[in-house]
């Protein structure tokens, strides 16, 4: 009586493959920043502040030493051929940063 259901064909669904976003320039992978890339990328507005503890928060970890001390830490370093991970996490979501070590905020600022 319940051959019909042991007979029944098995079905197969297709597996779940993450759509793979093309990003400017020739480096897609943010690495460790990828968070900040995403956070970035997806808001509306063109100028974005966010505190270096915000910036923590939303990464997952403490920011270097090095960014809290440098202001070339926070620099894009467009001219090199290998642009930092923190560079490309701003500069693939097409915008520009501008550090403010004392007030320790930083404004990213979406290129026109």
């Amino acid at each position: 009586m319940t051959d019909w259901f042991r007979k029944r064909p098995t079905m197969t669904l297709p597996r779940f493959t993450p759509a793979v976003e093309s990003a400017k320039g020739s480096r897609s992978d943010t690495g460790e920043y990828r968070l900040l890339n995403k956070y970035l990328r997806d808001r509306y507005a063109n100028r974005v502040v966010l505190t270096f503890k915000e910036i923590e928060d939303l990464i997952g970890f403490a920011l270097p030493e090095k960014a809290w001390l440098l202001q070339e830490w926070w620099g894009d370093t467009n001219s090199t051929p290998q642009r930092s991970a923190q560079a490309d996490a701003w500069t693939l979501a097409n915008m520009t940063c501008t550090a403010n070590l004392a007030a320790k905020i930083v404004v990213f600022e979406r290129q026109s």
